[in-house]
């Protein structure tokens, strides 16, 4: 039997929930007990899952994630994570969520537990957590995403200032290492220099690799969600949102309105588009837009990238969806080693990302 041709988004959005495309078609794939274990990719994946259920109210995809969730949370709020590193943090945001849907204590004893971390993990000299317990001294964009959306949403549930503070410094301290004059950020920064990217001035990696950049603009609004608006660092991050905004304009593929793996070379040979950069891009540049930290031209450039992560997904001839060219985990390296990451199909990093976005531009 022939295979039924591919389902192009960009000719059916309109007609087309993609997001719950994405979500049945997940839930199908995988039981919670299948869908992995805990890691940072999952939990991204389960928190854009629980943004549609809040729009869909379809229970069965809110009760999903509580089953995955209490493979790791005992009935007393145990978990065994050590939290030795940033990436680990990232699924702890569903906790405050659960408790707030569920009443149930046990999720606050279990998020508890990470709030208590955060005053001895360790940091640079000027108050920025190390992306790792191993990693001494190293600033990685990415890591903000993993670990300060969760300390300011738990500020904010449980009148804990502490976190509102601890997550708008790393931000500040980060940026201030990450910073490139060109709108966008460099990937990671080494206190010490020695490690071997972090060579030369300002002890940073050289190259703007796009899904950390994604990463740290999706952490600079979701704190801004739900910081108090008196909150002195405020706008800080709300400079933050309009340097990277510059730099998602600036270096926007005009063709298909997606972003490259290696952000600012787009004229380089094996350079790709990549996906999931694409969707944390546009959401940032939608949300910014919608909170009004943003110029409203900006919404051209979101509207431009969302048509461009859509032609991405299609409906395969089992029905399920297929969402393409989402670079694999990476690490910090040099260019050869960003553009040579492989390709995936349906990995959790773009996955996850499609559906925040999504479930921002579908509003």
């Amino acid at each position: 039997m022939a295979a039924l041709p591919l389902l192009n988004a960009t000719a059916s959005a309109a007609a087309t929930d993609w997001s719950l495309e994405v979500v049945k078609s997940t839930t199908a794939r995988f039981t919670p007990s299948s869908i992995g274990g805990w890691s940072y990719p999952v939990g991204l994946y389960l928190y854009g899952q629980y943004l549609v259920y809040k729009r869909t109210g379809t229970r069965s995809y809110f009760d999903y994630i509580k089953t995955w969730m209490d493979r790791f949370v005992d009935g007393s709020g145990n978990i065994s994570q050590s939290f030795t590193n940033l990436d680990s943090m990232r699924c702890m945001q569903l906790l405050p969520i659960l408790h707030r849907e569920t009443g149930l204590a046990r999720y606050k004893t279990a998020a508890d537990k990470l709030r208590k971390r955060f005053p001895g993990y360790p940091r640079t000299s000027d108050g920025g957590m190390f992306h790792a317990t191993s990693k001494v001294g190293q600033l990685w964009g990415d890591g903000v995403f993993m670990a300060q959306p969760f300390i300011a949403n738990y500020a904010a549930a449980y009148n804990d200032s502490y976190g509102f503070d601890e997550s708008t410094k790393n931000m500040v301290v980060y940026f201030a290492h990450l910073k490139a004059d060109n709108g966008l950020i460099f990937h990671a920064y080494d206190e010490d220099g020695s490690e071997s990217w972090a060579s030369g001035t300002g002890h940073h990696s050289k190259f703007h690799w796009g899904r950390a950049i994604g990463w740290f603009g999706m952490a600079a609004i979701d704190i801004l969600e739900v910081l108090p608006a008196a909150h002195p660092r405020r706008q800080n991050l709300i400079d933050i949102v309009k340097h990277l905004a510059g730099g998602y304009a600036r270096f926007q593929d005009a063709a298909t309105g997606r972003w490259w793996q290696v952000v600012d070379k787009g004229t380089t040979a094996g350079n790709w588009l990549e996906t999931s950069c694409s969707a944390m891009y546009t959401f940032m540049l939608s949300r910014g837009v919608e909170r009004g930290y943003l110029d409203p031209s900006y919404q051209a450039v979101a509207a431009k990238g969302y048509q461009g992560v859509l032609a991405k997904i299609a409906l395969g001839s089992d029905k399920r969806t297929n969402l393409t060219d989402i670079c694999e985990g990476t690490n910090v390296g040099d260019l050869n080693y960003y553009l040579k990451r492989a390709r995936k199909t349906n990995d959790f990093h773009g996955l996850g990302a499609f559906l925040i976005m999504n479930e921002q531009l579908t509003k």
